[in-house]
C-alpha cells in the first residue's frame, strides 16, 4: 500500500512567510473586499466601516500579545483547543475543541456556496455556460480534498500565488477608487469616529470580526514550522498588521470611489460590483475581468486554508484519542493529517448535499447562516485563549513580561467578549430579511451547544478514560508525569 499512515506532521517545513501566506489566506483580502466590506455597507450604511477595521485590528492586535507569548510553550496542531485546556481545564478545552471545529467548518463549508455562486454567474455571463451553482461547488470541492492531502509545504506555494495575485487586484482598485474620487475631492469621512459611533456600531463590529476570520490559524501550524517559538508570534503579528491596513484602505477607497453618500445604494444593488464596475469604468473591462477571476480564486484558497485547519484539529484530537484515533493518522509518503483532511472533506459534502436537496440559496442562506456561525465561534474561543493565557502564565513562569503573560490577555478577554456580545445581539443583521426570525438564536446557538457537548465530553473522559484525559491538550513531545497514569508518550500516538 504506497500510502502508509503515520503519527506525526511534517515537522520544521514553514517558514515565517510560509505562515503568513496560511494566516492571510485564510482571511481572503479580495472576498472581504468584494464581499464583506460591500455587504457590511449594505446592511448598515455607516460610513464609518473603514475605521472600524483599525479599531478591531488594534483589539486583536492585543489579543496576539497573549496568544503569541503562549505559542512559545505550547505547541500543538489543536492551537486553542491546547491552549484552554492547558490555561483554564481540560473540560474547557475539550468544549473549546468543539467550537473551533463547528466554527472552522462552518466558515469552511459556506464559502462553497459563495464560491459557486460566484463562478456560475462569471462562467455563463462570460462564456455563456449556465450549470448550478452547485456544479461548480462540487468541482472545489474536489479539488480542494486533493490538495488538502498533498505536502503543506505544496499547499502554502499554491496560496502564496493566490494571495499576491488578489493583493495586486486589491491594491489596483485601491489605487483607482482614490485616484478617481466621486465629487472630484477625496472624502475623509471613513475616519470619523462619528460616523463609525453614529448607529449601527454593533452590526459593523460584528460583520467586521468575520473579515479577520482566519487570522489566528497560525497556531495550528505550530508543529510544523521551523522555529516554534518565533514563527506563529512573528506570522500572526505581520497578518494582524496587514489585515487591519489592508481591509481599512480598501473601504475607504470603496467610500471615496462611489461617494460615502451613495455607497450604501451602490453596495445594496451591486454587491460585489461595486468593484469591478469601478475598475471597469476607470481602466477597462480586461482588468476587471482578471479581477473577477482573482475574486473567486481568494475564495477557493480561503477554502483551502481552513480545510487545512480543521483536517489538523481533527489530527490532534484523534492523536490525543478525545474522538476516533484514526483521526491522529498522518500520511508518511506528505505528512499531511490525511485521515483529518478525508474527514473534512467528507462533513463538507454531507452539508453541501443538505443544502442542494432543500434548495437553499447559496448566498442569502448557505455562505451568510454559517459564515454567522463560524464567526461567533471565532470570537468565543479568542476570548476563551486570552483568558487561557492568564491561567497558563499564573502557574507557569516563563521570560514573559507582565504585558505579555497578564496585562495585554486580561484586556483581550475583556474586549473580546464584548465583541461576542455585540455579535450575539447583532446577529439579525447577519441575516437576509427574508430568513426566518428564529435564525437569529438558532445559528449562535449552534455554538453554544458545542461548547456544552464538549465539556460534558471532556467530564465523561476524566470518570471512564482518565488516561485520555490526562493526555488532552499536551504540547507536543512533552513527556506526563508519574501523576498522569504513567503513560508515556507513545501511549497517545496511534499504533499502526
Amino acid at each position: 500500500m504506497s500510502e502508509q499512515l503515520a503519527g506525526t506532521l511534517a515537522r520544521r517545513r514553514l517558514g515565517v512567510v510560509h505562515l503568513f501566506f496560511f494566516v492571510v489566506a485564510a482571511s481572503a483580502p479580495l472576498t472581504v473586499l468584494g464581499g464583506g466590506v460591500t455587504t457590511t455597507f449594505a446592511v448598515t450604511g455607516s460610513k464609518g466601516v473603514p475605521l472600524s477595521f483599525l479599531v478591531l485590528a488594534v483589539i486583536l492586535g492585543i489579543f496576539a500579545v497573549g496568544y503569541a507569548a503562549m505559542s512559545r510553550h505550547v505547541a500543538n496542531a489543536g492551537a486553542f483547543y491546547s491552549y484552554i485546556a492547558q490555561g483554564i481545564g481540560r473540560p474547557a478545552g475539550v468544549g473549546g475543541s468543539f467550537v473551533a471545529l463547528t466554527a472552522y467548518n462552518a466558515i469552511q463549508v459556506g464559502l462553497y456556496g459563495l464560491f459557486g455562486f460566484i463562478f456560475a454567474d462569471f462562467m455563463s455571463t462570460k462564456f455563456d455556460i449556465t450549470q448550478k451553482w452547485w456544479v461548480w461547488a462540487l468541482m472545489a470541492w474536489v479539488l480542494i480534498g486533493i490538495l488538502g492531502m498533498l505536502r503543506v509545504d505544496l499547499n502554502a506555494t499554491v496560496l502564496a500565488v493566490l494571495l499576491i495575485l488578489e493583493i495586486i487586484a486589491t491594491a489596483v482598485f485601491d489605487i483607482v477608487g482614490l485616484g478617481n474620487p466621486a465629487g472630484g475631492s477625496i472624502s475623509m469621512a471613513g475616519w470619523d469616529f462619528g460616523n463609525l459611533f453614529a448607529g449601527g456600531v454593533g452590526a459593523v463590529f460584528a460583520l467586521g470580526i468575520a473579515a479577520f476570520t482566519g487570522f489566528e490559524s497560525g497556531a495550528i501550524y505550530s508543529e510544523e514550522v521551523k522555529d516554534p517559538r518565533h514563527t506563529v508570534a512573528r506570522a500572526t503579528f505581520l497578518a494582524v498588521l496587514f489585515t487591519g491596513l489592508f481591509y481599512a484602505i480598501s473601504a475607504w477607497a470603496m467610500t471615496v470611489a462611489v461617494g460615502p453618500d451613495n455607497v450604501q445604494q451602490a453596495a445594496t444593488e451591486a454587491g460585489p460590483g461595486v468593484v469591478f464596475g469601478t475598475l471597469a469604468e476607470h481602466t477597462n473591462g480586461t482588468i476587471a475581468d482578471i479581477a473577477v477571476v482573482l475574486f473567486f480564486t481568494s475564495v477557493f484558497a480561503a477554502l483551502l486554508s481552513f480545510h487545512n485547519g480543521v483536517a489538523r484539529y481533527l489530527f490532534a484530537l484523534g492523536r490525543e484519542r478525545v474522538l476516533p484515533q484514526f483521526l491522529g493518522r498522518t500520511s508518511r509518503r506528505t505528512m499531511a493529517p490525511i485521515a483529518g483532511s478525508l474527514t473534512q472533506t467528507v462533513i463538507a459534502i454531507i452539508v453541501l448535499v443538505g443544502f442542494i436537496a432543500a434548495g437553499k440559496d447559496p448566498l442569502l442562506d448557505l455562505f451568510t447562516w454559517l459564515s454567522g456561525v463560524s464567526a461567533v465561534g471565532v470570537v468565543l474561543l479568542m476570548a476563551s485563549t486570552s483568558a487561557a493565557v492568564v491561567g497558563y502564565f499564573r502557574v507557569r513562569r516563563g521570560d514573559e513580561s507582565l504585558w505579555q503573560g497578564t496585562v495585554a490577555p486580561v484586556a483581550a478577554t475583556i474586549l473580546l467578549g464584548a465583541l461576542l456580545i455585540t455579535l450575539v445581539v447583532n446577529f439579525n443583521s447577519l441575516l437576509a430579511p427574508t430568513n426566518p426570525s428564529y435564525l437569529r438564536y438558532l445559528l449562535p446557538g449552534l455554538i453554544g451547544a458545542a461548547a456544552l457537548i464538549g465539556i460534558i465530553w471532556g467530564a465523561v473522559l476524566k470518570s471512564s478514560r482518565p488516561e485520555v484525559y490526562e493526555g488532552i491538550g499536551r504540547t507536543v513531545g512533552q513527556p506526563l508525569t508519574a501523576d498522569e497514569s504513567g503513560k508515556s508518550d507513545s501511549d497517545y500516538v496511534p499504533v499502526h
